[in-house]
């Protein structure tokens, strides 16, 4: 098999973001117990039957190419938050401060690629931050755009 210098690395950032959102267990800094219900792909809406869940979505990837062969990748990720409470927004926004936690605090995020080897992403950066705003409770869902450079 060719090694490759320069690779799509999709479904190992997206694992390690899951890995470290299922550490969102309703200690310490936390206020929500994802139970660690978190998946590294998107399920339809019909699919999530357990609540609070987190689910990723890899987007589209672009590259920018710097002088000397060197390429910065940048990935898009959707991250969609589902909750089934009474207070639904109050829900969605303690869900969110949470996740947005943990990406500050794995901006420099360890993932493998494909073949086991350790990678580090240059910055996580939070796009966007979209809400149902209460229209589906004591459902709701949250979305939120990041981008992952690496």
């Amino acid at each position: 098999m060719v090694s490759r210098t320069y690779t799509t690395r999709r479904s190992g950032i997206l694992q390690a973001l899951a890995n470290k959102l299922k550490a969102i267990d309703g200690t310490g800094d936390y206020a929500t117990n994802l139970f660690e219900n978190v998946s590294p792909r998107l399920l339809f809406w019909d699919e999530v039957t357990d609540f609070p869940a987190v689910h990723l979505n890899a987007g589209q990837e672009t590259r920018e190419y710097q002088g000397g062969g060197y390429k910065d990748r940048f990935l898009q990720v959707t991250v969609r938050c589902y909750v089934n409470e009474e207070e639904a927004q109050d829900a969605l926004s303690a869900l969110l401060e949470d996740v947005e936690t943990i990406l500050e605090d794995n901006s420099s995020l360890e993932y493998l690629d494909r073949k086991g080897v350790k990678h580090r992403t240059q910055q996580i950066t939070i796009v966007s931050i979209d809400t149902d705003e209460g229209v589906l409770e004591p459902l709701g869902v949250a979305e939120m755009t990041i981008e992952v450079r690496y």
